[in-house]
């Protein structure tokens, strides 16, 4: 969004941005999506840019909002139950498909893929994301849970419902525009919608409506959605299909507590992806219609979680990670972001080669980068954070693809454009797009396939700690 005609006013959180009260207690910034970099209009300025940069690959989306503003609730699907009243299969035949299309904004479809089929007749890889949080708001209407409760209001990914109507959703998008993709992913970051949502009120994700209840029950129904989405797309791809999940390293502090801190990982961490690769986890027990319904991995990572013994608890304590101190410094006297989050690579390597000893699957690493308005730490970042990759690759992690967050600024949710995580800094007013020293960084690295000797330097964060 950004120029007239791009605005999407059916999403639950184009409603959430622009409700007064969140905007009047801070909750959101008060910055507007419609007024955003362009992407839907300016996509072939981007591509070109990208291009020159030596970008092979890059990942889209769909808006489900955006296809689907009215309720598809009457197309029926066949619906598979066990008898606990697990969704174990969704099937959504080809006549559904068409029925959908009666209700599908069909221009938004073509306008898709006209803008993807830029991007792949330039001869490069397109991988396709189907959820990035935003969900029609007949499905979910935040501000009503937040005032009438989640019982009285449509309620999301608390209705068993979503997971169904996702199916469907992902079934015509697979239908439509398979030919345009290379991979596909399911959903980016599900946790943060089930922990920010529903465990962490004051962070600004819709609906803010505190309830552990109610995030585990999302998480459930979130792991049930990407399993049936999964075999939806398979009904009508033979690409891979993988899951993109917020990673944040749990750090242990001191040595002593390093075996406490690896069972919070896997209790914790872990616990979404083990159950649609082995079928098993605190959240879902030995169930074979999720087992094995994750092709490729894709890891998202910016920061750390540190653990430490506080009196007889070990747990996290602020001050390092994503707690520091905003265009200062964590503890560790590391830098950290305009965002406060702390720079640690090393959080990076150490998870890829934990991930690489749980899954046998590829991986791409689908976000990474930084906050950073005046670009004076993302060129150690980038570097500092591709060659802990590739130190895990030399351990053995199947590292396939790198995508750096983000091409351009972008709106950056409940922040709006206040954090700025582009190679490209972009005048919201006029849409211009300038380079920030750090794409030429990335140009170099990205064109050479390889970091160049002259730029190895900036892997070492020592000039950037505070003496």
């Amino acid at each position: 969004m950004g120029l007239k005609g791009s605005e999407v006013p059916h999403s639950d959180w184009w409603a959430w941005v622009h409700d007064v009260e969140n905007i009047a207690s801070g909750l959101v910034s008060g910055d507007l999506p419609e007024n955003g970099p362009a992407y839907w209009h300016l996509y072939k300025q981007d591509h070109d840019i990208a291009e020159k940069l030596g970008m092979g690959a890059i990942r889209g989306g769909i808006e489900w909002a955006r296809l689907f503003p009215k309720p598809t609730f009457d197309v029926k699907a066949d619906i598979e139950k066990d008898e606990e009243g697990n969704m174990v299969a969704v099937d959504v035949p080809e006549r559904a498909i068409v029925e959908m299309e009666k209700l599908a904004d069909m221009k938004a479809l073509e306008h898709y893929r006209k803008i993807y089929s830029d991007w792949k007749d330039r001869g490069k890889v397109f991988i396709l994301n189907l959820y990035h949080w935003p969900l029609p708001l007949w499905l979910h209407d935040p501000i009503k849970v937040r005032r009438l409760g989640p019982d009285r209001a449509p309620s999301g990914w608390l209705d068993e419902r979503s997971v169904v109507e996702f199916a469907k959703f992902v079934a015509f998008v697979s239908y439509h525009l398979d030919e345009l993709v290379d991979m596909w992913s399911t959903m980016n970051e599900p946790n943060v919608v089930f922990e920010n949502g529903y465990s962490r009120p004051t962070s600004g994700f819709p609906p803010g409506y505190l309830s552990f209840e109610a995030s585990e029950k999302v998480a459930k129904n979130l792991i049930q959605a990407h399993a049936r989405a999964y075999d939806a797309i398979k009904e009508h791809s033979d690409k891979p299909v993988g899951l993109i999940y917020a990673y944040t390293w749990l750090d242990s502090l001191r040595e002593d507590i390093e075996d406490e801190v690896k069972r919070i990982r896997e209790t914790n961490l872990h616990r979404f992806v083990d159950s649609v690769y082995f079928g098993s986890s605190s959240l879902s027990e030995g169930r074979e219609d999720l087992k094995g319904r994750v092709d490729w991995l894709g890891v998202n990572y910016y920061s750390r979680l540190a653990f430490d013994k506080v009196g007889d608890y070990i747990m996290p304590v602020s001050g390092y990670g994503f707690s520091g101190v905003k265009r200062g410094y964590a503890k560790s006297g590391r830098p950290c972001s305009d965002f406060g989050w702390e720079i640690y690579p090393e959080g990076l390597e150490k998870l890829l080669k934990e991930l690489h000893e749980k899954y046998s699957v590829p991986m791409i690493i689908a976000e990474n980068g930084i906050a950073d308005e005046s670009d004076r730490y993302r060129p150690y970042y980038l570097v500092s954070h591709l060659q802990a990759i590739h130190n895990a690759m030399k351990a053995g992690a199947d590292v396939r693809g790198y995508l750096h967050w983000s091409l351009t600024d972008n709106y950056e949710w409940a922040q709006g454009f206040r954090m700025r995580f582009g190679l490209l800094h972009v005048d919201f007013e006029t849409k211009k797009r300038y380079l920030r020293p750090s794409a030429l960084v990335f140009r170099e690295i990205a064109t050479h396939k390889e970091i160049p000797e002259e730029l190895s330097h900036l892997a070492d964060l020592t000039p950037l700690m505070r003496q």
